[in-house]
């Protein structure tokens, strides 16, 4: 199976990364959230929903202890931002304006 983070951060743009589960509370919670925020930055960034049980040996790598975390990467691929648990569409949307992205 194919990764998908580092196939995202091939295209040398910022990244988002959510891990979470399909089950838990406050990752479908952010579901909308990332779908909504995919289609307004689809250009500038990738915004990516990687299901912890599908790839386990990249929720190892990036050291995920709780469910929903939310990391952020600048468009040379080093991580910049990490959040854990339920982050609100106006707080992505900051960070990304941190980062650069508009």
């Amino acid at each position: 199976m194919k990764n998908p983070l580092d196939e995202a951060l091939k295209k040398g743009q910022p990244v988002l990364a959510d891990f979470g589960r399909g089950v838990c509370i406050p990752c479908k919670q952010m579901k909308p959230v990332l779908e909504e925020l995919a289609a307004e930055y689809k250009e500038k960034t990738s915004i990516l929903i990687i299901e912890i049980d599908e790839h386990l040996a990249l929720t190892r790598r990036h050291h995920i202890r709780l469910i929903p975390t939310q990391i952020f990467f600048d468009a040379r691929g080093k991580e910049v931002y990490r959040h854990e648990g339920f982050m609100s569409k106006k707080a992505i949307k900051e960070k990304f304006k941190d980062m650069g992205v508009k």
